[in-house]
Protein backbone atom coordinates (compact mmCIF):
# COMPACT_ATOMS: atom_id res chain seq x y z
CA UNK A 1 0.00 0.00 0.00
CA UNK A 2 1.37 3.38 -0.96
CA UNK A 3 1.80 6.11 1.59
CA UNK A 4 -0.24 9.31 1.31
CA UNK A 5 2.84 11.26 0.22
CA UNK A 6 3.41 8.81 -2.65
CA UNK A 7 -0.25 8.94 -3.71
CA UNK A 8 -0.35 12.72 -3.88
CA UNK A 9 2.89 12.75 -5.89
CA UNK A 10 1.54 10.11 -8.30
CA UNK A 11 -1.75 11.98 -8.73
CA UNK A 12 0.08 15.24 -9.35
CA UNK A 13 2.32 13.64 -11.96
CA UNK A 14 -0.59 11.79 -13.58
CA UNK A 15 -2.34 15.14 -14.04
CA UNK A 16 0.85 16.82 -15.33
CA UNK A 17 0.88 19.36 -12.51
CA UNK A 18 4.04 20.91 -11.12
CA UNK A 19 4.54 21.18 -7.37
CA UNK A 20 4.31 24.96 -7.71
CA UNK A 21 0.83 24.72 -9.25
CA UNK A 22 -0.45 22.52 -6.41
CA UNK A 23 1.18 24.78 -3.83
CA UNK A 24 -0.63 27.77 -5.35
CA UNK A 25 -3.93 25.84 -5.32
CA UNK A 26 -3.39 25.09 -1.63
CA UNK A 27 -2.09 28.59 -0.90
CA UNK A 28 1.15 27.24 0.60
CA UNK A 29 4.76 27.65 -0.51
CA UNK A 30 6.25 25.28 -3.06
CA UNK A 31 8.75 24.19 -0.37
CA UNK A 32 5.91 23.31 2.02
CA UNK A 33 4.20 21.22 -0.63
CA UNK A 34 7.51 19.56 -1.54
CA UNK A 35 7.93 18.65 2.12
CA UNK A 36 4.49 16.95 2.08
CA UNK A 37 5.51 14.78 -0.87
CA UNK A 38 8.93 14.00 0.56
CA UNK A 39 7.59 13.04 3.98
CA UNK A 40 9.45 15.81 5.79
CA UNK A 41 6.25 17.46 6.91
CA UNK A 42 2.96 16.05 8.18
CA UNK A 43 0.10 16.53 5.71
CA UNK A 44 -2.78 18.40 7.38
CA UNK A 45 -6.34 17.11 7.08
CA UNK A 46 -7.43 20.23 5.20
CA UNK A 47 -4.75 19.51 2.56
CA UNK A 48 -5.95 15.91 2.16
CA UNK A 49 -9.50 17.20 1.71
CA UNK A 50 -8.46 19.87 -0.80
CA UNK A 51 -6.39 17.41 -2.84
CA UNK A 52 -9.22 14.86 -2.88
CA UNK A 53 -11.48 17.57 -4.30
CA UNK A 54 -8.88 18.65 -6.88
CA UNK A 55 -8.22 15.11 -8.13
CA UNK A 56 -11.85 13.99 -7.74
CA UNK A 57 -10.99 11.05 -5.49
CA UNK A 58 -12.22 10.21 -2.01
CA UNK A 59 -10.31 11.02 1.14
CA UNK A 60 -10.70 7.32 1.97
CA UNK A 61 -8.70 6.53 -1.15
CA UNK A 62 -5.96 8.98 -0.20
CA UNK A 63 -5.82 7.74 3.37
CA UNK A 64 -5.72 4.09 2.40
CA UNK A 65 -9.09 3.05 3.83
CA UNK A 66 -9.91 -0.43 2.58
CA UNK A 67 -13.25 0.35 1.01
CA UNK A 68 -12.56 -1.30 -2.33
CA UNK A 69 -12.88 2.16 -3.90
CA UNK A 70 -9.98 2.74 -6.27
CA UNK A 71 -10.41 6.45 -6.78
CA UNK A 72 -12.50 8.46 -9.19
CA UNK A 73 -15.52 6.65 -10.60
CA UNK A 74 -16.55 9.41 -13.02
CA UNK A 75 -15.76 7.91 -16.45
CA UNK A 76 -15.55 11.35 -18.08
CA UNK A 77 -13.08 13.03 -15.75
CA UNK A 78 -9.34 12.89 -16.50
CA UNK A 79 -7.79 9.63 -15.36
CA UNK A 80 -4.22 9.94 -16.60
CA UNK A 81 -3.14 13.22 -18.11
CA UNK A 82 -6.13 14.12 -20.32
CA UNK A 83 -7.26 10.54 -20.96
CA UNK A 84 -10.56 9.55 -19.35
CA UNK A 85 -11.70 6.13 -18.17
CA UNK A 86 -14.32 6.36 -20.91
CA UNK A 87 -11.49 6.63 -23.46
CA UNK A 88 -9.72 3.63 -21.93
CA UNK A 89 -12.87 1.50 -21.90
CA UNK A 90 -13.70 2.49 -25.47
CA UNK A 91 -10.23 1.45 -26.62
CA UNK A 92 -10.44 -1.85 -24.72
CA UNK A 93 -13.84 -2.66 -26.19
CA UNK A 94 -12.42 -2.12 -29.66
CA UNK A 95 -9.87 -4.89 -29.18
CA UNK A 96 -10.35 -8.49 -30.31
CA UNK A 97 -11.45 -10.81 -27.51
CA UNK A 98 -8.08 -12.58 -27.32
CA UNK A 99 -6.29 -9.22 -27.02
CA UNK A 100 -8.65 -8.17 -24.21
CA UNK A 101 -7.76 -11.43 -22.41
CA UNK A 102 -4.07 -10.69 -22.89
CA UNK A 103 -4.55 -7.17 -21.56
CA UNK A 104 -6.23 -8.49 -18.41
CA UNK A 105 -3.39 -10.99 -17.93
CA UNK A 106 -0.87 -8.19 -18.32
CA UNK A 107 -2.67 -5.99 -15.79
CA UNK A 108 -2.68 -8.88 -13.30
CA UNK A 109 1.02 -9.42 -13.97
CA UNK A 110 1.78 -5.74 -13.28
CA UNK A 111 -0.25 -5.88 -10.05
CA UNK A 112 1.77 -8.93 -8.97
CA UNK A 113 5.02 -7.08 -9.68
CA UNK A 114 3.85 -4.08 -7.65
CA UNK A 115 2.77 -6.30 -4.76
CA UNK A 116 6.15 -8.07 -4.74
CA UNK A 117 7.97 -4.74 -4.87
CA UNK A 118 5.93 -3.47 -1.89
CA UNK A 119 6.68 -6.67 0.04
CA UNK A 120 10.39 -6.37 -0.76
CA UNK A 121 10.43 -2.73 0.41
CA UNK A 122 8.56 -3.62 3.60
CA UNK A 123 10.96 -6.46 4.29
CA UNK A 124 14.01 -4.20 3.79
CA UNK A 125 12.62 -1.40 5.99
Amino acid sequence: MKELRELIRDLREDHDYKQKQIAEYLNVSQQTYSNYENGRREIPVWVVSALAKLYKVSTDYLLGAHTGYLGNTDPNSPYLQNITMHDVMYDIQGLKQENRRDLIKYIRYLKTLERREAQRKAKNS
